[in-house]
């Protein structure tokens, strides 16, 4: 079945949070729906629509920044109280607009996750989580990692609420009272969760900062994964998901908000699995979306909110007028005075902003002038990308972007983004001098630019920072810089498990140092370790390389940590980085090593298809110019050889594919150096001298060759 969706703007506040947009029960079966939102401003904004106009039916006074939202009231009734949270305070409205409720939660840190059931609340900060039944303290956990959001179940089948935590370390904890139930790993790090059955049920969707969705059946003692939806085609990642039967076959669809401004509808056929129907791409990330009946009764839409506070509406309301080439649009009286109030908002608006410039630039003038920056929001993202070993950097800005200006100390490579229409120009560095650059890029926008999404990679064993300066189009001019950490171990990622059966290299150290001492240090050279020191007196994390596949396991606690890898330079990298840390505390370790000679072989063997792929690819490119000379001497490519016809075919795909990864063929034939060198410096040899060797090999490459290399050097 066809889903036609038109898209409708209604009202605009100020910048929002995940799930802070809701809408109230109808009135009747048909009717159409209130719509609650808040914002950074501290503000909670309710309005309908009337005859196309947005009509407000309460707005409160600014004040603390608004961080979640939820709709709650008795069992049994309809849920229409507005519960909204700032900082560690909780407030409650009626739908009136009336505040009945403000309750002080005592968190040292800031809320960012709600739910509301009945008499019971549920918040939870970073990494605290707290259930209260009618204001009063019932139940606490403190989780591993970084709390990402919280729903709860409840159903006949279960014998009471079941809390649900999503949390940065790629699992859901499910809890019962204060003590943790049991765990459900899911494929990327949970953002957000969403009962699938509103009534009530067992089943529980969520989506990851990976894009993947997946539903979860939740039981007493265990859970069962029902399907996941990976995210084959690298959109966004999920920020917000509801179920509403949008498509109107009796069964509920699921909708979806992603952080690059995707909105999708997934409707079930008779298989299990949902499909996709529908999808529209939004300017900027969409923060909240929910199912109903918002602009006219009778027209379902899908409703969504984004990060600059746009509400907008997806409705299977027709368009009024669709007028061919040639054809006279009429509009109705209402849309022509619709138009002809909005044409006289804008002249009130341009009169206001002319007298606000002449305004400030008589103050600006004056002896007691005092100058202001601007102040403006961004929203920003720095993850790493497994499929291609990447780190993704997402800035969205409340306005215009001018300009945005990257620089870092460590070596990176920019690729290219499909999605980026800025023009980049890179500046000369000077890599040498101490506290050198070794990227300068200015990224120019277009006009009405709010969202930038940037790709470097990194080299592992170099690490530093990352610097972007973003200067909107704002007067008078003013920039923001935000800092973002290239690891020692920049390419590993979190993972569930490793597989034991690898020949492995062991790193040991024992030393004077605490338990928060060594985390600090795993958490410098390591991506994804919570920041926060482990609860207990040892913990053991799982990462794999996202480049080249090897893994790494991490066993520390208080004066003593061990560290197992299939990869030689991953323990060298990590020794000497160790110890540069602890050195810097004046702390002495006693460092030993256990190699295993069979785990170089095994690593270049995980190396091999990459690199014969690349050389098989450089060998193509380099071809193409002269094969394109011959086709245009003969007239055509018929006397080629098919493998020569082939590569002419896909010469558009080969360069667009060799564009995109610059330098990934230096980067696998430095990693066999570093492997090479590294393999030796464990056995106290210095085989620089015998690099040149190496690379002539490399240039020639044979894997048996390059095997007999290392075991002769």
């Amino acid at each position: 079945m066809e889903l036609h969706l038109n898209r409708v703007d209604y009202i605009q506040v100020g910048v929002t949070s995940q799930k802070t947009m809701r809408l109230l029960p109808a009135l009747g079966k048909k009717a159409t729906q209130k719509v609650a939102i808040a914002d950074h401003d501290g503000i909670v904004t309710c309005f309908g629509m009337k005859k196309g106009e947005a009509v407000p039916v309460f707005k409160t006074l600014p004040g603390q920044k608004i961080a979640r939202m939820d709709l709650g009231g008795a069992v049994g009734t309809p849920q229409e109280k507005i519960f909204v949270c700032s900082g560690s305070q909780v407030r409650g409205f009626t739908k009136k607009g009336k505040q009945f409720l403000t309750f002080e939660a005592n968190l040292t840190e800031t809320i960012n996750a709600m739910h509301v059931s009945g008499a019971d609340l549920f918040v939870c900060a970073s990494y605290i989580y707290n259930h209260y039944c009618d204001c009063k303290d019932q139940d606490y956990y403190l989780s591993g990692d970084k709390i990402n959001d919280i729903t709860c179940l409840s159903s006949e089948n279960l014998t009471r609420l079941v809390p649900v935590l999503a949390c940065q370390d790629r699992v859901l904890r499910v809890l019962q009272g204060s003590e943790l139930a049991y765990e459900i790993e899911v494929p990327g790090p949970p953002s957000v969760l969403e009962l699938f059955n509103k009534d009530g049920g067992e089943e529980i969707l969520y989506g990851t900062t990976d894009g993947k969705i997946g539903l979860v059946q939740i039981g007493e003692r265990s859970a069962a994964t029902k399907w996941e939806i990976d995210n084959d085609k690298k959109k966004g990642g999920v920020l917000c998901i509801d179920t509403y039967d949008i498509i109107g076959d009796g069964v509920n669809d699921i909708l979806v908000g992603r952080d690059d401004g995707t909105v999708e509808v997934y409707g079930f056929d008779s298989s299990s699995e949902p499909t996709l129907r529908f999808d529209h791409i939004l300017s900027e990330s969409v923060t909240s979306i929910q199912g109903g009946c918002v602009g006219k009764e009778s027209y379902d839409e899908v409703l969504t909110a984004t990060y600059t506070g746009w509400v907008t509406g997806l409705t299977t309301e027709p368009q009024k007028a669709e007028a061919g080439p040639g054809d006279e649009v009429r509009m109705s009286k209402e849309t022509q005075s619709k138009v002809e109030a909005l044409r006289a908002e804008l002249e009130q608006l341009q009169v206001k902003v002319l007298q606000g410039r002449e305004q400030y630039q008589q103050t600006s003038q004056s002896s007691t002038a005092v100058s202001a920056v601007p102040v403006f929001s961004i929203n920003d993202k720095f993850t790493l990308c497994q499929d291609d070993a990447s780190y993704s950097l997402t800035l969205e800005v409340q306005t215009a972007i001018d300009n945005l200006l990257l620089q870092s100390d460590v070596p990176i490579d920019l690729l290219d983004v499909d999605k980026n229409s800025a023009v980049v120009s890179f500046s000369e560095c000077d890599s040498e001098q101490p506290n050198g650059n070794f990227l300068l890029a200015t990224y120019r926008c277009q006009a009405n630019t709010t969202r930038l999404e940037l790709k470097v990679r990194s080299i592992e064993g170099q690490y530093g920072t990352l610097q972007a300066y973003i200067t909107p189009r704002l007067q008078p001019k003013t920039c923001q810089v935000r800092q973002y950490q290239i690891k020692p171990l920049s390419l590993h990622q979190r993972t569930h498990s490793i597989d034991q059966d690898r020949p492995m290299n062991r790193l040991s150290l024992v030393g004077q140092f605490s338990f928060a001492e060594i985390h600090s240090w795993v958490v410098f050279c390591l991506p994804e370790v919570p920041e926060k020191t482990p609860a207990g007196e040892s913990i053991t994390f799982y990462f794999h390389n996202t480049f080249l596949g090897t893994q790494l396991e991490a066993n520390y606690c208080k004066g003593e940590g061990h560290f197992r890898s299939d990869n030689i330079s991953t323990i060298s990298i990590l020794s000497d980085v160790l110890s540069k840390e602890a050195t810097k505390r004046k702390i002495n370790l006693n460092i030993s090593y256990d190699i295993n000679d069979d785990s170089v072989s095994h690593t270049l063997k995980m190396i091999h298809p990459k690199l014969e792929y690349q050389l098989l690819l450089a060998r193509k490119v380099q071809l193409i110019d002269a094969l394109k000379e011959l086709q245009v001497h003969e007239g055509n490519a018929d006397f080629l050889i098919p493998e020569y016809r082939n590569i002419l075919d896909e010469s558009a795909n080969l360069l667009e594919e060799y564009k995109k990864q610059p330098a990934h063929l230096e980067r696998l034939y430095g990693m066999i150096t570093d492997l090479f060198i590294d393999k030796f410096k464990f056995k106290g040899q210095n085989v620089k001298t015998k690099v040149s060797s190496l690379l002539e090999i490399l240039d020639n490459y044979d894997l048996n060759s390059l095997l007999d290399f290392f075991n002769e050097a």
